[in-house]
This record gives structure tokens, C-alpha cells and sequence, in this order.
């Protein structure tokens, strides 16, 4: 058995953020350096910083918040699908019944995989996402969860949000911001939990997300 950690380190200055959201600082509020009893850190940084979840709330006013996704879809057996590198984006032929094989939880492993080897703070524009038709395919499969190894499953300068509002709609829960790098195509173990934050308006929480093979 091996365990894969798929979440991105939080890193100021290393792991970029979308553009629009807060920016990414973590502080010493106390300091045993500085004659504190312990270490405690301060952190500020936006819910959708590094590896996360989107929770229906998000792009939908009133609906679920991240603290009452259902556990059972965050955990259990994942199927990893690896998109082609000259692929744009996840669309139609990538999310047939062959490809999925059954699966409720996908995770898509792109190009976007190779930015995490040397991020900079750099966001990338250019990364591949998800197309619309995809992800009602996607739902009308049955799928729960969705994970996607860049920060976002939209393509980037998208006003209409498609793609978050035929999943989240349907309430698949989206896990972005995973590093599928060392990660083959193929079935494993997956658990992903969010913070349980129950204050604001529930539109994510940052993650851990790890994958455990089968065998």
C-alpha cells in the first residue's frame, strides 16, 4: 500500500492564488525564539487558497455551505483520469462511461499537474479546465466529486461560470488545487476533508487530500 499526499503546500511567496482573491501571509503570533512559552502561527489567507473545496455556496446564494457536505463523498474510491498534455481542457470524449468506468469520484490529471513543480507565486492563465458539456456529462454519469489539479475547473475569464454551476447545481463537490504529478492513472483510495468552518458564507475550505492505492 502507498500513500500519495495530492494537496499543495501553503507557502507564501511559492503558492499562487486566483486573481481577485486574498493574498496568502502566514505570521509568528507568539515565538519560543522571542522568550514566547510556544510557537503559535497566525494565518490569513482566502478559503479557496491551495488545495480546496467548493461547496455549492459559492456560486449559489442559499444553498449547502461547506460544513455540510456529506463526508461519504469526500472518502472512498477515486478514479484517477489522465487528460492527454496537448488537451485544453477536460470535454466530452474524456468523461465517456469507458473512461470512468463506474467511478463517483474523478480526479482529472492534466497539464496543469507539470505548474506545480516550480509554482513561484506565478498563476498560470493558460491552464486547462473543464468545458461546460463535460461536466453535465459528468453529472448525468452519477459522478459526486470532481477534483482538478489546477485552482480552478473554469476556464479562466469565464463571466458565465458554467461549468461550477452544472456541478455544483447537482451538488458535486469540487476539490481544486490538487498535485497529481507523482500520481498514475487509475482506481485508489481517496480522502479529502475541509476545514469544518461554519461561520461566513460557507464557500470553501482549504484541504487534505491524500490518495492510498488499492493493493
Amino acid at each position: 500500500m502507498r500513500i500519495y499526499d495530492i494537496s499543495v503546500p501553503i507557502t507564501p511567496g511559492e503558492t499562487p492564488t486566483y486573481p481577485g482573491d486574498p493574498g496568502l501571509e502566514v505570521g509568528a503570533w507568539s515565538a519560543i525564539a522571542r522568550g514566547d512559552r510556544a510557537n503559535v502561527s497566525v494565518l490569513n489567507f482566502g478559503a479557496h487558497t491551495g488545495t480546496h473545496i467548493d461547496a455549492p455556496a459559492h456560486f449559489i446564494e442559499g444553498a449547502p455551505g461547506i460544513s455540510s457536505l456529506p463526508l461519504d463523498a469526500l472518502l472512498g474510491e477515486a478514479r484517477v483520469v489522465e487528460i492527454p498534455s496537448d488537451a485544453d481542457a477536460v470535454n466530452e470524449s474524456h468523461v465517456c462511461p469507458e473512461s470512468l468506468r463506474g467511478a463517483t469520484r474523478v480526479l482529472f490529471k492534466t497539464r496543469n499537474s507539470a505548474f506545480w513543480e516550480d509554482p513561484r507565486g506565478q498563476f498560470r492563465e493558460d491552464f486547462a479546465y473543464v468545458e461546460p458539456a463535460a461536466a453535465r456529462s459528468l453529472v448525468a454519469t452519477g459522478v459526486r466529486l470532481v477534483g482538478f489539479d489546477y485552482l480552478s475547473v473554469e476556464k479562466f475569464g469565464s463571466e458565465s461560470f458554467e461549468t461550477h454551476l452544472a456541478l455544483l447545481s447537482a451538488g458535486v463537490v469540487i476539490v481544486e488545487g490538487l498535485d497529481l504529478r507523482a500520481v498514475r492513472a487509475g482506481l485508489y483510495e481517496l480522502c479529502c476533508l475541509p476545514l469544518r468552518i461554519a461561520a461566513g458564507s460557507g464557500d470553501g475550505a482549504p484541504a487534505r487530500a491524500v490518495l492510498r492505492t488499492l493493493d
